[in-house]
């Protein structure tokens, strides 16, 4: 087993040179530290390839945009980074985080307009996100705290500071001995799990919540993308939180948690069904492809 993250060996990636795992390091009043001020991406690695990784380097410029933060990189510089990463550390299946971030400078208060955008790039190895749930079915808790609204932060970034409620959740969930918690929004409506979106399935029609106020994910569009492919219907609507004891199958989406089917949320359970297994079974093969 791998041992503390600040404590392996390998190499990460930091503004622009390969650094010895172990000192890549930031000073203690980096901005993004006290005020949040970070943006990252997860992505994954098969067989020497990262899935949609231009989607995903694309997708980090403009969550730094959105923060109003300039990453002084380009979707090509990124992807340069990312490979270089995997090559130092001898991997072709990997997790990859880039991240991005206002460092420390002449700034130490809200205000950050002086302070330099940093990029960093790491790896590790990982299995599935949920263990055994990849095939059992996982079973979420159902959040206190919910999806604020578009008007108070910007949901379509892959924010740090986004994150804080998904900790809180998820912590409250594993203690109940859950695998993760389901998010509604700040209207009520179903919305996601921690770090995945969700998808339910109903007399062969798939509903998944409407990307109105959290981050639509690579994955889920890929997901979607590609049950239409399939032939199959696929609603993207607002659910509400009743809706669930009519759903028969269950399953989230993200580049961690790929396809994962769900067997319980709260009191409603769920088969891991046929349509879950067709869909978990197409994600895998075109990862690979």
């Amino acid at each position: 087993m791998a041992g503390a993250y600040d404590d392996r060996d390998g190499y990460i990636w930091m503004d622009g040179a390969l650094v010895p795992w172990r000192d890549a390091k930031v000073h203690i009043l980096t901005h993004a530290m006290h005020y949040a001020s970070s943006v990252f991406e997860g992505e994954r690695c098969y067989n020497g390839k990262i899935f949609k990784s231009r989607e995903h380097s694309a997708r980090l410029i403009e969550s730094g945009r959105l923060l109003d933060m300039t990453i002084p990189y380009t979707v090509d510089q990124i992807e340069e980074a990312k490979y270089a990463m995997l090559k130092a550390n001898g991997w072709t299946d990997a997790y990859v985080r880039a991240v991005a971030w206002r460092g420390a400078g002449l700034d130490m208060g809200v205000s950050a307009a002086r302070n330099p955008v940093m990029l960093a790039v790491a790896g590790w190895e990982w299995g599935a996100y949920y263990g055994d749930a990849k095939w059992q079915g996982a079973k979420l808790d159902i959040a206190k705290w919910k999806r604020p609204s578009p008007e108070t932060i910007p949901t379509a970034a892959k924010a740090a500071g986004l994150y804080m409620i998904c900790t809180m959740s998820k912590h409250a969930a594993e203690a109940k001995g859950c695998s993760d918690a389901l998010f509604m929004d700040y209207r009520g409506y179903v919305a996601e799990a921690t770090g995945a979106n969700v998808f339910f399935v109903k007399d062969g029609v798939v509903h998944t919540p409407l990307a109105d106020a959290f981050l639509n994910g690579i994955t889920r569009q890929t997901v979607i993308g590609m049950l239409k492919d399939l032939g199959l219907e696929v609603q993207e609507r607002h659910i509400m939180p009743e809706e669930l004891s009519s759903f028969s199958e269950c399953w989230l989406t993200g580049t961690a948690a790929e396809v994962t089917p769900v067997g319980q949320i709260g009191e409603f359970h769920f088969q891991v069904g046929e349509l879950t297994r067709k869909v978990s079974d197409t994600y895998e093969k075109l990862v690979r492809a």
